[in-house]
């Protein structure tokens, strides 16, 4: 099987992987899928990642299409680079393999620059035309063409606050702190139109390429703000050169006043996730996240 053939039997990968057609290599993938690096007749490499432990865990419907979805619309953009989908199929997903490199500042300051007009490609509403997932559990992308600030808080915060509560990653004190923000979700400012973004961009999202450049992979993309991917590529130590990215950035797009104070609003999204997926080993950040914001108001009313 080469590259010409996967294009145009699709279908067939699996097939050629249950009988070993192909060499496969097992790569990092995260903690939702198994991946592998899968090697073809003409030399080129692909990207495969697919759905663990069938019968103990079926896969989501639609997991793969919503990846597939949100990958193919930021490509569209010709903005930043992604890779391209291959196959897609219902339990695998198939895609242009990048070689990987190591970050450099010359790469972060092209980073910031393409991932501003990335932005500025813009989105028809909040949410998507497509069903979402942001790791393993479904994301709410109903089309909304009302303000962001109650979009945020109804389909981004809610669902994975009630998610974490009922799995009881949090305790009354940080429930009633991002209670709170939500209440107040109207005070915080910076309300734009949508854009264009990837949705789960926490720094294992970019993939720094052997060609300088940086590749966004793994997206829960849809129309937000895009001050929450500039948020989260903050989380988890940090994107590398992260300064350099951000100014890059400024320059193509500057962000609106009160930005740095609305940091701990945007990234208590994906910590929600977090907390959702993972449990309470996220509590402490969830705290942090949510007591910052309200500070960053000036006005908070939850004891500290």
């Amino acid at each position: 099987m080469d590259l010409a053939y996967l294009r145009a039997h699709p279908a067939q990968l699996p097939t050629f992987l249950t009988h070993q057609r192909i060499r496969e290599t097992p790569v990092s993938g995260g903690d939702i899928c198994a991946a592998s690096r899968l090697t073809l007749d003409d030399g080129h490499s692909v990207f495969a990642k697919s759905w663990p432990d069938h019968a103990l865990r079926p896969v989501p419907e639609g997991f793969f299409a919503a990846e597939a979805a949100g990958l193919r619309w930021l490509r569209e953009a010709g903005a930043v680079p992604v890779p391209e989908v291959i196959v897609e199929l219902p339990d695998l997903l198939a895609l242009d393999w990048v070689q990987p490199g190591e970050p450099s500042p010359e790469a972060a300051e092209r980073f910031g620059r393409e991932l501003a007009a990335l932005h500025r490609a813009g989105a028809p509403s909040f949410g998507a035309e497509w069903a979402g997932y942001i790791g393993a559990l479904p994301q709410d992308n109903t089309p909304d063409e009302g303000g962001w600030a109650q979009w945020f808080a109804r389909r981004r915060l809610v669902p994975y606050l009630r998610r974490s509560v009922d799995g009881g990653a949090l305790t009354a004190t940080e429930t009633a702190l991002v209670e709170e923000v939500v209440d107040r979700v109207g005070d915080f400012g910076g309300d734009e139109p949508p854009a264009r973004v990837h949705g789960d961009l926490w720094p294992g999202n970019v993939l720094w390429g052997a060609d300088d450049r940086a590749w966004l992979v793994d997206p829960a993309a849809h129309g937000g703000h895009r001050e929450t991917d500039l948020a989260q590529l903050a989380l988890f130590g940090g994107a590398p050169f992260l300064d350099r990215i951000l100014a890059a950035y400024q320059e193509v797009w500057p962000l609106r006043d009160g930005w740095r104070e609305r940091v701990p609003l945007h990234q208590l999204h994906l910590l929600l996730v977090h907390t959702a997926l993972f449990g309470a080993t996220y509590r402490d950040a969830v705290n942090r996240a949510a007591r910052a914001a309200l500070a960053g108001l000036g006005r908070a009313t939850v004891d500290r």
